[in-house]
């Protein structure tokens, strides 16, 4: 049959492509948290700019206030950027994944261990980085409840008053 080694290999490149669709579709998600972490990452650093900026305005209890803001900016900072490290290693476990399932279609080596390590790695480290997502995420919350931290309204974050200074 003459036609049957080139129907081999693309039924071999079929099932190569069909393989890796699965690891695209975790790198895709992965690519959106990575995405929202980034804009959380933007935010707090926006906001401790702003306070940096009006620190020196403010005396006593109102510059502890935002002394203990600037604190908690930094420790959401410090764990968004932990995050966007594991999410960007999980990524980087997924594309060599992808990689060596192709390379395992088109020779003789048994690849699957190193798959299966590379997928649960990409796994570890995609939970690792939505641990501190979720930590950032509840430092966050904490931040903007009354009880737990006193907030101004935003029209007072802005522009400081005659009073306080």
């Amino acid at each position: 049959m003459p036609g049957t080694g080139t129907e081999s290999h693309i039924a071999a490149i079929t099932h190569a492509i069909q393989l890796a669709i699965a690891p695209v579709f975790m790198l895709t998600a992965i690519g959106t948290i990575i995405n929202a972490l980034t804009g959380r990452l933007a935010r707090a650093v926006d906001r401790r700019r702003q306070i940096e900026e009006i620190l020196g305005n403010y005396e006593g209890d109102r510059r502890a206030a935002l002394a203990g803001e600037l604190a908690l900016l930094a420790r959401r900072i410090v764990i968004v950027m932990r995050a966007i490290v594991l999410a960007v290693i999980s990524a980087i476990f997924v594309c060599l994944l992808i990689g060596t399932a192709f390379a395992a279609a088109f020779t003789e080596l048994d690849l699957s261990r190193s798959v299966a390590l590379l997928f649960v790695a990409s796994v570890a480290a995609l939970t690792g980085a939505l641990g501190f997502f979720m930590h950032e995420v509840v430092l966050a919350a904490q931040s903007v409840t009354p009880r737990m931290w006193p907030h101004p309204l935003r029209e007072e974050r802005s522009t400081p008053t005659a009073e306080a200074k």
